[in-house]
């Protein structure tokens, strides 16, 4: 099998190294020159410290050449990328190559899920994953599981031929709607549950918030359209559990800054040298359930704070009054 990825990142890196573990030809593909020559040549990468990038996977800059003949197309660029890249993409894929999105988020000017604003250019089968998975732990070879969602069998055994392997696990519903949005928020509601960390409450208060934030998400994703089943999946919950209490999550981290007072000096500098993929979906969350008039007074609150509009007690405030 061969497969192609779009986007050098940690997560991207991380796909990388179950593919070589399980024999798959690799290649990725990045838009920037100077990236692919280190990650080349040096075999690191800043983005996953100590993590030495196998010998056998390929880096290009060509993505003609990283789609061409690949079994499986995955696309693991930032959201904020994600369409001007399946626009060039749409010039060399081919109609029988299915596609693996792993990027997660909502596009801010449409408010589009990465799976919709797909469609807009390509009909090619497509497949979301979405997990409790961080980077640093796939490249430990650390049990892991995914929820896939995908309308399409023979896309899911494509996937699960790449990349299940005996700690590689996949979850498979045809819900792509609910686990695009559980996929998305929980970078914002980890944003919020590290602000709650960084003003230093309990653990009866962070159980509060997370409960609180998981019906609200099932209720979300019944009002756009998905299974309010799904917040219980590898996706959901999982996914929620895990960058909602560790510090691991680059979300969490950064709601960590603001909630312990750290100085506009500070959060600038970690929102400068960090991708924090929350707050990107947040505007973009923020602008949905209005759009679409969903009540998630949550989502509102959390921007207002971000934006100095309300004080961060006010959260303390909201989630018993709620």
């Amino acid at each position: 099998m061969k497969v192609g990825i779009l986007g050098a990142g940690a997560f991207g890196l991380a796909l990388s190294h179950i593919l070589v573990k399980n024999k798959v030809t690799v290649e990725m593909w990045t838009h920037n020159e100077e990236e692919a020559k280190v990650l080349d040549i040096k075999r690191i990468s800043k983005k996953l410290d100590g993590y030495k990038i196998p010998k056998e996977i390929k880096f290009s800059t060509n993505l003609e050449e990283t789609v061409n003949g690949k079994d499986l197309i995955v696309m693991a660029i930032p959201a904020f990328a994600f369409e001007d890249v399946t626009k060039q993409l749409s010039k060399y894929i081919k109609k029988n190559q299915p596609v693996l999105i792993a990027t997660k988020g909502i596009q801010q000017n449409t408010c589009l899920f990465l799976n919709d604003v797909f469609a807009k250019y390509l009909k090619n089968s497509v497949a979301v994953i979405s997990g409790p998975t961080f980077a640093v732990d796939m490249i430990k070879d650390a049990p892991i599981g995914f929820s896939m969602a995908t309308k399409s069998h023979k896309t899911e055994m494509v996937i699960r031929k790449c990349f299940e392997n005996s700690t590689t696990k996949f979850r498979r519903t045809r819900d792509i709607t609910g686990i695009e949005i559980c996929g998305s928020i929980k970078n914002v509601m980890a944003i919020a549950s590290g602000m709650l960390e960084g003003m230093g409450v309990t653990d009866s208060t962070r159980a509060l918030f997370l409960t609180e934030s998981m019906n609200d998400i099932k209720e979300l994703i019944d009002a756009l359209g998905g299974k309010k089943k799904s917040i219980l999946s590898f996706a959901g919950f999982g996914d929620i559990l895990m960058t909602c209490t560790s510090k691991n999550s680059r979300n969490f981290s950064f709601g960590y800054l603001i909630g312990s007072g750290a100085s506009k000096k500070e959060i600038d500098k970690y929102l400068e040298n960090t991708t924090v993929e929350g707050m990107y979906t947040l505007k973009s969350i923020h602008k949905l359930v209005r759009r679409k008039k969903v009540k998630m007074p949550i989502i509102n609150l959390i921007h207002d704070i971000i934006e100095g509009k309300k004080d961060k007690e006010e959260m303390l405030r909201f989630l018993i009054s709620k």
